[in-house]
């Protein structure tokens, strides 16, 4: 046995001249295929030294063939690879061509999918991307794609998209012989769990955005406020979109016949806390929801009581435009017009009515 590091450093290159080879079909000229992170076949827990994916599934299958103790595997990782190298992966492992075409060209719904004696399953990914502060065009939530390919010594995984890489799954499986000697299923357990620890944690920090965004509404809400809020709701939705159709597919999960007896309650304890992010989600994507509401009213009392405000100014300087321009007629025949303390008088009702005017409209809160 040797190290994960040695062994991706003996057999980084020979896997892609090896593949390169295979490749150089004229029906299948590619360049040196870099979609291939990595690859090991696991026999008694631990990494065997291997040349070649062929040559590592001839080795897994001799193994099974021969012991009875727990089974061996092959795993392979790709990411973002192009249509001829999963294609080749296809004829060496016979995986389904629905399914080759669903993981070359991504965009799929979360489930769970039987090809005769192996699963097909598409989880999607998700991750919190960081930002100093919330506007109208922050993006929040990046998602991407797992796709795994499950047979009974074989598994493959696709991942679309730069976050939630595999590796620490795969180090993690390593470091503990027991978790590997689960078989592909444990496999596929681990990376299921993995995708759901990490809906949890962006969950945790939506719920930390709109705990900071509501404090906002009920203090002084502006169109910008909105906006943001907008924005949250738009990823919130996302979010949603990503996590809750992956129920059903995992709940159905520990019922296939590919998935050992023994491996069903841990795909039932991953199911149960899926539950609880969704539950989490679909909570947060209703706070989100009476945010906007209650920013919308917000918006629209202040925006009434800035109208109560300049309607209020309006009707007290009303009156004393008023009794101006009546007095501002040139009529020869006007009360008052000739009397000395006529112009005195019509000051004071001009004060005297804007004074209670001011009155009136305090006392009932309009200014």
């Amino acid at each position: 046995m040797r190290s994960s590091t040695l062994f991706r450093r003996i057999n980084r290159h020979p896997v892609q001249a090896h593949i390169s080879r295979q490749l150089a079909a004229p029906e299948l000229r590619v360049s040196v295929p870099h979609s291939i992170v990595e690859y090991g076949a696991y026999i008694d827990g631990g990494k065997a030294d291997a040349v070649g994916i062929p040559e590592s599934l001839r080795l897994v299958r001799e193994h099974n063939a021969l012991s009875d103790g727990p089974r061996a595997f092959l795993w392979v990782g790709l990411h973002e690879p192009e249509a001829p190298e999963v294609e080749w992966l296809a004829g060496v492992f016979g995986l389904h061509p629905l399914a080759v075409e669903d993981a070359v060209k991504a965009h799929q719904r979360p489930k769970v999918e039987r090809y005769g004696d192996s699963l097909f399953m598409v989880l999607k990914t998700i991750a919190y991307l960081d930002h100093d502060e919330l506007t109208a065009t922050s993006e929040i939530i990046a998602t991407g794609e797992i796709m795994v390919f499950l047979g009974a010594d074989f598994v493959v995984t696709v991942r679309h998209g730069e976050h939630c890489p595999l590796t620490e799954v795969r180090e993690r499986l390593e470091d503990r012989p027991e978790l590997m000697n689960r078989g592909a299923a444990g496999v596929l357990h681990a990376i299921a769990d993995h995708v759901v620890d990490r809906y949890l944690q962006v969950a945790d920090l939506m719920q930390m955005e709109l705990e900071e965004v509501e404090a906002t509404v009920f203090a002084d809400v502006s169109s910008r406020d909105i906006n943001r809020i907008y924005q949250l709701k738009r990823e919130m939705l996302e979010l949603k979109r990503a996590v809750t159709p992956l129920q059903s597919p995992l709940a159905a999960l520990p019922q296939r016949r590919v998935i050992p007896s023994e491996m069903r309650e841990y795909f039932r304890d991953v199911g149960d806390h899926l539950s609880r992010v969704c539950e989490q989600v679909e909570s947060s994507n209703e706070l989100c929801s009476s945010i906007l509401q209650a920013a919308l009213a917000r918006s629209n009392a202040l925006a009434n009581e800035d109208m109560r405000k300049i309607s209020s100014w309006v009707a007290i300087l009303a009156v004393p435009t008023m009794i101006a321009g009546i007095y501002g007629m040139n009529f020869d025949f006007m009360p008052e017009t000739k009397q000395v303390w006529g112009y005195p008088a019509v000051l004071a009702i001009m004060i005297t009515t804007c004074v209670l005017l001011h009155r009136g409209f305090r006392r009932n809160g309009w200014l």
